[in-house]
């Protein structure tokens, strides 16, 4: 394994739980990809510019296009925040705010706000 995955916050846990099977088997592929492949392809796991080291994890279905929204801690963990389902090109900026509220949150309860 060269990245360890863990969620911050109930967000992911509730959204994933909400889902059909298939769509869970879904992004657990696309999890997995992200825990496992030294490059991750772009399709599946993207950095956001004009954020605070916030990236989001791509899962595409037919019907749903999901993303996860994420962010490292000392480079091989991977903190999941938030998802939703995305309805427009742009990732919508009150999700990436969420996200990088739980980063902050997540890092002063950590680190004591390093």
């Amino acid at each position: 394994m060269i990245r360890k995955i863990i969620t911050y916050g109930d967000n992911f846990v509730k959204f994933y739980k909400s889902l059909d099977i298939k769509t869970q088997e879904k992004i657990e592929y696309v999890l997995d990809l992200v825990r496992f492949e030294k490059q991750v392809p772009i399709k599946f796991f993207k950095f956001l510019d004009d954020t605070n080291g916030i990236f989001e994890v791509r899962v595409i279905s037919t019907f749903k296009n999901i993303r996860i929204l994420c962010f490292f801690d000392k480079g091989e963990l991977v903190v999941l925040t938030n998802c939703f389902l995305k309805k427009t090109q742009k990732t919508p900026r009150k999700e990436i705010r969420i996200a990088e509220r739980l980063k902050n949150e997540y890092m002063t309860e950590k680190y004591g706000g390093l």
